[in-house]
């Protein structure tokens, strides 16, 4: 007998504190389920757990570096205790260094690997002991176009989201292998417009911006929480331009190379000179108790598109062939009458 869904009463976000995980949080918060929220800075954590909580669910804010493993462990302990069990969880955390490769130290690129390559791992381990004892539940990798795609200056960044795809396919092959009824798939994500470009290690001499076109976090979330509730797709593509670039990469990988050469440290920086002594949150948070609350948008509002059709077609493919077929109709009915 087919099992049906069990609809999600207890989430867990890693990165949750602002950018892409701050904004899945208020949207599933309008479900009514009850949303962990994992990050290092207190700051906004506890901003999120406000706007969780004012949405009508509960909120539990959980600080913690994904690089360590035990800590990940008590965290996923504490949301079984406080919370219930798990139903979902979602890998979103991450840190990175814009520079190109060559001046990026070997222990940044470590902890950059660390945090968002690893922490997924960690995540996804704790996730999954959590979830086999009951054979439900489901995880959402975050991923990105850059996990098909890498672009110079984010060597860090695409290297972890490239290694993360590698390790989520292993693992859906071992659940399928053992017929479980835990699903794990990944939204790949366009640029989006979130704080990520103020807090990040930069070594550009121009401050970091994302590559055109942006999209505002919201865009993401509903892909994010779309793919939670449709896990047996194996990945998601928000925006048009990821669709673009991971198909051109797989067509054309030698004339992407050319092009990005040529112009992605340009598209990468905006026109203003950057501060060298930005506060940074590779090694520690920059909204600790007492700092800034960065919310889920960033510094690029004004041109960041708040809606994505590829997005929904993504989500709603059969919607889409539907009408695709009654379009058909309608003009093979008019070519008919014509004639």
């Amino acid at each position: 007998m087919r099992r049906t869904r069990r609809q999600a009463q207890v989430a867990v976000i890693t990165g949750a504190s602002a950018g892409v995980g701050r904004a899945t949080a208020r949207l599933l918060a309008r479900r009514g389920i009850a949303i962990a929220l994992l990050a290092r800075g207190r700051t906004g954590l506890d901003a999120a757990a406000a706007e969780v909580r004012a949405a009508g669910s509960r909120a539990l804010p959980v600080e913690v570096d994904m690089a360590d493993y035990d800590q990940v462990v008590a965290a996923g302990q504490r949301v079984a205790d406080e919370l219930g069990p798990i139903d979902l969880w979602i890998n979103n955390a991450f840190s990175s260094v814009f520079a190109p490769f060559q001046e990026t130290r070997p222990e940044e690129f470590r902890r950059a690997m660390e945090v968002t390559y690893l922490g997924y791992v960690h995540g996804t381990r704790v996730a999954l002991a959590h979830m086999t004892p009951h054979d439900r539940g489901t995880i959402v990798q975050v991923g990105s176009a850059l996990a098909y795609r890498g672009i110079p200056l984010q060597a860090t960044y695409c290297g972890a989201k490239h290694a993360i795809v590698g390790f989520t396919e292993s693992l859906r092959c071992e659940l399928m292998h053992d017929k479980s009824n835990v699903k794990v798939t990944m939204a790949h994500l366009p640029a989006v417009n979130t704080p990520q470009f103020d807090w990040l290690l930069s070594r550009l001499p121009r401050n970091a911006q994302p590559v055109p076109p942006i999209y505002e976090p919201e865009v993401a979330a509903r892909a994010i929480v779309g793919a939670a509730d449709r896990p047996g797709r194996r990945e998601y593509w928000v925006g048009a331009s990821t669709a673009l670039t991971i198909l051109g990469n797989r067509i054309a990988p030698g004339l992407l190379d050319r092009y990005l050469a040529r112009t992605g440290y340009q598209s990468q920086q905006t026109d203003q000179s950057a501060d060298p002594h930005r506060p940074t949150n590779l090694w520690q948070p920059i909204d600790g108790p007492g700092g800034h609350d960065f919310g889920a948008q960033g510094s690029f509002t004004g041109r960041a598109h708040s809606h994505s059709a590829q997005a929904w077609l993504s989500r709603h493919r059969l919607v889409a062939a539907a009408g695709l077929t009654v379009a058909a109709g309608a003009v093979g009915a008019l070519v008919a009458a014509r004639d």
